[in-house]
């Protein structure tokens, strides 16, 4: 499977700037603190991700998101946080400081509370969300087991955190919150 990490571990990879892999509600993907651009860079470098495209971020709970989003209304805020924690990605306005790696140069960012317990976990112990995206090469499939992650980014990743998926079948939902439309 390549090298497997526990969340302690992990949590040490993350703290060091260092990417990892991680099984999320319905895929596993590859995550860092998007506090530290150099981490949020080889995120990019290593999917071959468009940097315009953003990322989304993951956390524990909505406090931890709090510093990445601008102020959003009450009646709207309440429309994500009903759906959470769970596996529903919103879209919100971006807190103007917010990095164009995170944004995709957009003034606005992809943010999920999930009810994963090993994101839980992670995420818990950084005190910080993640980046969150699919596991894989841009244009390819999602990566569904923690060896194929070993074969396509080998020593490029700290490691695989130990877990299994969610229930989902596929990628989870994203919704533009200023206008409830589904984007995927």
């Amino acid at each position: 499977m390549g090298k497997q990490l526990s969340i302690n571990s992990a949590v040490d990879a993350i703290a060091k700037g260092e990417v990892i892999a991680y099984p999320t509600e319905a895929i596993f993907g590859l995550g860092c603190n998007p506090d530290n651009l150099k981490a949020v860079q080889a995120v990019l470098d290593l999917k071959a991700r468009d940097a315009n495209k953003g990322l989304i971020l993951i956390a524990s709970k909505w406090e931890q998101l709090v510093p990445y989003v601008a102020e959003i209304e009450p009646a709207l805020l309440q429309k994500a946080l009903d759906t959470w924690p769970g596996p529903v990605t919103w879209v919100m306005p971006a807190n103007p400081s917010l990095d164009a790696l995170l944004t995709g140069g957009r003034t606005t960012v992809a943010v999920r509370v999930t009810d994963h317990p090993v994101v839980i976990e992670l995420c818990n112990q950084c005190n910080h969300p993640l980046v969150s995206t699919s596991a894989n090469i841009s244009g390819q499939l999602p990566v569904n087991y923690g060896h194929e992650i070993a074969s396509m980014f080998g020593d490029a990743i700290a490691g695989v955190v130990e877990g299994e998926l969610g229930g989902l079948q596929s990628a989870t939902s994203i919704y533009d919150l200023q206008t409830g439309a589904q984007i995927r």
